[in-house]
């Protein structure tokens, strides 16, 4: 990819990579949720299917973190040809997950307490 197009601007490069580690971080902190919830649900004794809700979150962690990679290389060549730029492929779907993942919890809790 460094062998492609021309040398672009030190910042643009760098601003590049800052975003695709604040999607790395992003990506960190749902495996470290999915591992957290997983691991408060067995302490708990609370419902099994916290358990699907925890790996899925693990697997969208592991996604995000090769879509951040996935979306600097984008940018980066891009950057270098001197093209638009491209729109963040993961925003769309993480959004929709967390709108998901808030509802199933908060759904989650309503139970317990109507208990």
């Amino acid at each position: 990819m460094y062998g492609v197009g021309g040398e672009p601007d030190a910042r643009f490069s760098l601003a590049n990579e800052r975003t695709a580690l604040a999607w790395l971080r992003t990506s960190l902190a749902l495996v470290a949720a999915g591992v957290g919830l997983t691991s408060v649900a067995e302490l708990a004794g609370l419902a099994r299917w916290l358990d699907v809700v925890a790996a899925l979150l693990c697997l969208c962690g592991g996604g995000l973190a090769v879509e951040a990679v996935a979306g600097w290389r984008r940018t980066e060549r891009a950057l270098r040809l001197g093209a638009a730029l491209p729109a963040p492929r993961a925003l769309l779907w993480l959004g929709a997950l967390l709108v998901l993942l808030a509802v199933l919890l908060a759904g989650y809790a309503v139970g317990r307490l109507a208990r």
